[in-house]
């Protein structure tokens, strides 16, 4: 089968998104499908092509960026180029869905509904007549979550819809980090709490008990609600440790320097992928504080889970609720209320055999619903019922 996904940008740009794409088509390749993605190029107009782990990664030119969204003429040309079976959109990118909407390149087309669009209003004025005639040419529409099929503009695609969780390495996660590596990277958080002006330290294993440590992991755009984690944390007799960078940095430094709390926060920065399992296991509890529904899923739990962290989430609407399950696998509670967040994450750290508990059954759950060879089973089905409705031109 050959199989080409339109996003609008690839690894090594970091999102959810981008790696979801990425994780997708390496793992459509490995199964010995031609596989390659359309996205834009962050350098510039140049085209680029490349073969990246068995995927043909092609970048179009970007002429420019406006909300987020890259205006790339070159794409639809490139498009055009191709000859593939299936074309899998990944909303939103208007610029792919409507250049696919146009050319009507392959026999299927399937798009991954991940999330609504919420803060470019101006884009979605324009953009909603064109959306609703991509979702109506769509072939199949792949959710991530139950909750997504209350999506905007999704009312009257429902049998169109494919319930499909994201799903991820899960083994690289569970596993105990080589002690090396672990030691490494505690060193670093170690660091990281010496310039904030902590007083101690990460202990090891072999020390005496040490201060509870919170972890965060996302970029820090407004969405991620990483301010009502950094209100919450004054009551807390805990640390945060925060991996990531954006948009929001500067200013929710200053919020954790005006709150009294600056000494109790490691800013880590972008984190390599090969450390992030450490990190997850240097935590007691992973927190998710997403303030918006632009946060659909949250990946980062799954991740948390797999290597056996309890989660304390935000209520969104979206599919955060059902990837950690309130009173299961963590605790969920109302977004935007740091008093809320404050509690659930004192409740959880002054009850050890509840964490545990919780632990387990995070690492039973994502074992069931979000392991990377399940999802690309599942969307290679889709693929498959799409083909068999498509006239063979």
């Amino acid at each position: 089968m050959n199989i080409l996904h339109i996003y609008k940008d690839y690894f090594p740009v970091l999102g959810g998104i981008e790696n979801h794409v990425k994780l997708l088509a390496e793992g459509q390749a490995g199964r010995g499908h031609r596989v390659a993605v359309l996205v834009t190029n962050p350098a510039g107009l140049a085209t680029r092509a490349s073969q990246e782990n068995g995927v043909t990664v092609i970048r179009a030119g970007r002429l420019a960026t406006v909300a987020s969204t890259p205006l790339s003429p070159a794409l639809p040309w490139q498009l055009l180029r191709q000859q593939p079976d299936v074309v899998h959109l990944h909303y939103p990118y208007p610029v792919g869905e409507v250049s696919q909407w146009l050319l009507r390149r392959g026999r299927a087309t399937v798009l991954t509904y991940h999330a609504d669009i919420v803060r470019q209003a101006g884009i979605l004025r324009w953009y909603r007549p064109l959306l609703r005639r991509v979702l109506r040419r769509a072939d199949a529409i792949v959710i991530g979550s139950p909750p997504m099929r209350k999506g905007a503009f999704l009312g009257e695609h429902q049998a169109k819809l494919r319930l499909i969780p994201y799903g991820i390495p899960l083994a690289r996660f569970q596993a105990a980090p080589v002690e090396a590596v672990l030691a490494r990277v505690r060193a670093q958080v170690n660091d990281a709490f010496a310039r904030a002006g902590a007083s101690s330290v990460m202990e090891d294993a072999d020390s005496a008990p040490h201060l509870s440590t919170l972890l965060f992991v996302g970029r820090l755009r407004y969405y991620k609600g990483l301010d009502w984690l950094i209100r919450a944390l004054m009551p807390v007799p805990a640390r945060l440790i925060i991996a990531g960078t954006g948009p929001m940095e500067a200013e929710w430094r200053a919020l954790a320097a005006a709150l009294g709390v600056a000494e109790r926060t490691a800013w880590l920065g972008e984190v390599p992928d090969d450390d992030l399992p450490a990190l997850y296991h240097l935590a007691d509890l992973f927190v998710l504080p997403a303030s918006h529904p632009s946060e659909a899923f949250g990946l980062v739990q799954v991740e948390a889970m797999a290597a056996g962290l309890p989660v304390v989430s935000t209520e969104l609407g979206t599919g955060t609720s059902y990837v950690n399950q309130d009173g299961v696998t963590g605790l969920v509670v109302p977004a935007r209320d740091a008093d809320a967040l404050a509690a659930a994450i004192n409740a959880l750290l002054a009850d050890p055999s509840r964490r545990a508990a919780m632990a387990a059954a995070a690492r039973q759950r994502v074992a069931a619903e979000f392991d990377l060879d399940v999802m690309v089973t599942r969307v290679l089905q889709v693929y498959e019922e799409a083909l068999r409705r498509s006239p063979i031109l």
